[in-house]
């Protein structure tokens, strides 16, 4: 292996120098059976981080124009309030948020493609949280996801 190699793989990272060496890792989701692409496929981040922010950013407007007439350290904290509430009520019923819907994303349930109404108050709780969402597996799912036993996929 010469310098450029080495440094090569170093740059990728260590999954790119598995792989250099024959891992199979598969696709996002082959794990957990679902498709490559297309509906019903792991959502990717950037429509994950798009809907959050959608979500948070309705959240904000409503307790700014609608509670706290300002903005100011209670304005966050009352969209962290309507934030959780409006998860936890839509994720538990339909499955999804209304930024999720605009982005194309659902919350399912592994083993039943449903999500309780308990798993999305255990799911909202934890990425309330802000660490378990921001731990990711091999598949693009958050520590709140993985607890949850629930996965973000394309509608």
């Amino acid at each position: 292996m010469d310098k450029r190699q080495a440094i090569g793989s170093w740059l990728s990272g260590p999954r790119a120098a598995l792989e250099d060496v024959g891992a199979d890792f598969g696709y996002r989701g082959e794990q957990l059976g679902l498709p490559e692409r297309g509906p019903g496929s792991i959502a990717r981040p950037g429509r994950r981080l798009g809907a959050l922010a959608l979500d948070w950013g309705l959240c904000l407007m409503i307790a700014y124009s609608l509670i706290t007439d300002g903005y100011g350290q209670t304005t966050g904290n009352w969209a962290l309030l309507i934030f959780f509430v409006m998860s936890v009520l839509t994720v538990g019923t339909i499955g999804v948020t209304p930024g999720k819907r605009i982005f194309g994303v659902r919350v399912v349930a592994l083993a039943t493609g449903t999500v309780h109404p308990g798993r999305a108050l255990l799911r909202t709780v934890l990425l309330c949280l802000a660490v378990p969402a921001l731990i990711w597996d091999r598949d693009g799912r958050g520590l709140h996801d993985r607890i949850a036993r629930t996965v973000e996929v394309r509608i």
